[in-house]
Order: C-alpha cells, then structure tokens, then sequence
C-alpha cells in the first residue's frame, strides 16, 4: 500500500440535531425514509446458479417485491467485466428498475471489478469515468470525485443524487449466503449490547484511521455502546464484537471470535475488496469476515493508496448506523471516495432502528 500524506475533513452529521430541543418531527420523519425492501431491488444473474439460490432466498426472507427482482444473464465466474460488457447489462437494469427504488443487491461474488471501478460503484452510479481516480498536481496518488451522498441525512440517493447505493450479498456457497441473510433479518431492531473494538495497529500506512477513533468517546452514541480503543495488531477470544475496524494486510485470530448479528467489520488494506476464495500477496479478503460471522464489511479491489477518505470512517458510520438507518446506507454515507471499494453484506440489516 502505497502511503501518501493528506488532510482531509470529517463533516458532522445531521444526527447531533438529536441534542436540539423540538426537532422530534423531524427525527420521525427521516425514519421513514431509510430503505425497506419496498425501495430496494435485488440483481440476479439467470446464469449463475448461486446467483438464482440467493436472490430467491432473499426475496423470501426480506419480502421483496416481484417487481424488484431483476433478471440479467451473463457468463459468470471472471472477477473483471469490461466496461462496454457492463454497460449494456446496467441499461438493460435501469430499464427493468422501478422508479422508487433508491439502492441495488448484488447476489453474485464475481465479477466484483468493473473497469477502473468496483461493481457496487458501478451500479451504484453507472459506469462513470469521472469516479476513476485521476492524478492531482502535487499527489503522487491519484483521487476520484467525491460520493455525493457521503454524510448526507434526509435524503433520498435516486431521489436527490441519481445515485442507488448498491451492496454484494457475497458468499461463496449457498449456506453462507443463507446464515449472512439470517444474521442480518434477525439483527432487526435487536438493539445488540456489544463492543466496538478499534485498533491501533503497527502498521503505519494502514492504520491511517487511527486519528479519528477519540471522536468516538465524545459522540452522541457513547452510551449506546461499549467502545475499546486498543494499540494492538489484533483481538482474540471476543464474544461480543458489533463493530471490528483495523488497519493491517491480515487480520489474525478471527476464528475466536463471536460477532453479533448486524455486526460489522473492515480492515484498511490495499486489495480487501478482491473476493477471493484464497487469501493471496499477503492481505486478507474481506469475504473473511462475513465469513467469521460479521454481517458487513469493506475492501478496495485496485492499490487506492492510503487516502483514508476512500475507506469507512467509523464515526460518521457509527452515527448513522446507531441512529437505526439500514447497512446499505450507513457504509455508503461513511466513505467519501468509494469508487474503488466493494461493499459487501445483508443491505437492510438495521439492528438499531425503531420497531415500527
């Protein structure tokens, strides 16, 4: 990973309003407004037999409507689609797409590259040029346009950005597909009492993240949940982690650990987002932990150098995500530059949202 020095600016978030009196309305209002499964539409690829098991057993478990699942067809099995290949598929989706619908499931694991760009980026905006990073004057790195629906609250992102949020159900068998949807639908309103660990790794250029973790301890949040800032490399024989985010190539010891449902958990590395079957070069798959049981997580499929912008902040994720909005839109809100990174996950998952 290469390193590169950068400030960069975390904006607050609507949220705080919370701490303002008469402002109830508005809180009940935005709730209503955070995705169901009325506004989101799964892709399914006719010819991946896997992509059939999952987008079926989704519409089942999140009641999706008929008209919202979307029928493509393609060879499957290549990690990269071009982008003349990927562009007459996303016609043909935008076209099949509800007007209402504001984000996209994904249930295939490849491809998860399109072009310069992840496939959630791409079907999350279209295939877009002007989301591939481009060299800036005095960066030896190079930099996409911004997310417009990063820190956003009260918005709608096909409403307000055209721009639908789009997150992989990835799995590489039908039993993990199936136990990532259960962990999500029954995170549901849980309210989980659980521990964010945040760690401080011995890795410099991937621990970039570090900075912003003391944000956490003076949040609105903070009571809601237990928050551990630790320097180390890695936590071990944990059974409450809700929130795990490192910076480091390989996570080790996920297999001692108890992630409850709606868990979520990222590590800062150069090529997460590559979902592999195998770990390879040296850096973990962020397929690793979904697997460990988290029921989200985060990677970059390309060398983004070490902008933390193009990776979760953990304080502007956790101020939504703890506020009761959905996954899918808590992650997308938390990176500013995502054009280079896969989200991955059960997308409605909404384990601090009010029972309705």
């Amino acid at each position: 990973m290469k390193a590169v020095r950068i400030s960069f600016f975390r904006p607050a978030v609507g949220i705080v309003l919370l701490l303002l009196p008469g402002v109830s309305v508005w809180v009940n209002s935005q709730i209503d407004q955070f995705p169901d499964a009325k506004q989101i539409a799964v892709i399914v690829n006719d010819k991946d037999p896997l992509s059939l098991q999952i987008g079926n057993y989704y519409q089942s478990a999140r009641n999706i409507p008929d008209k919202n699942m979307i029928h493509v067809s393609f060879e499957p099995g290549q990690s990269f689609m071009d982008a003349k290949a990927f562009e007459a598929i996303f016609r043909e989706v935008r076209n099949k797409t509800p007007g209402k619908i504001q984000g996209y499931v994904v249930t295939w694991l490849k491809p998860y590259r399109v072009g310069c760009m992840s496939i959630t980026m791409a079907f999350a905006s279209g295939y877009d040029e002007g989301f591939c990073p481009k060299k800036v004057a005095g960066l030896k790195c190079k930099i996409p346009k911004d997310n417009p629906f990063y820190a956003q609250h009260g918005v709608k992102p096909w409403d307000s950005y055209q721009l639908r949020p789009t997150m992989v159900l990835a799995a590489a068998s039908f039993e993990s597909a199936k136990a990532l949807i259960d962990r999500g639908v029954s995170s549901d309103s849980s309210l989980p009492a659980g521990t964010a660990y945040l760690l401080s790794t011995s890795d410099i250029n991937r621990n970039v993240r570090a900075r912003t973790y003391e944000d956490t301890l003076s949040a609105w949040y903070r009571d809601k949940l237990n928050i551990e800032i630790l320097k180390q490399d890695s936590v071990k024989h944990k059974n409450d982690v809700m929130f795990y985010f490192t910076g480091m190539a390989h996570v080790k010891h996920l297999e001692t650990l108890g992630f409850l449902p709606g868990a979520v958990a990222d590590h800062l590395t150069s090529f997460g987002g590559r979902m592999k079957s195998a770990d390879q070069g040296g850096q973990m798959s962020s397929l690793r932990w979904l697997e460990a049981g988290a029921t989200g997580s985060y990677g970059t499929i390309i060398e983004p150098c070490n902008f933390p912008m193009k990776f979760p902040d953990p304080n502007i994720f956790l101020d939504y995500y703890l506020f009761g909005e959905s996954l899918l839109f808590s992650y997308w809100k938390s990176v500013k530059w995502p054009s280079e990174g896969l989200f991955i996950g059960e997308p409605l998952a909404s384990p601090f949202a009010v029972k309705k």
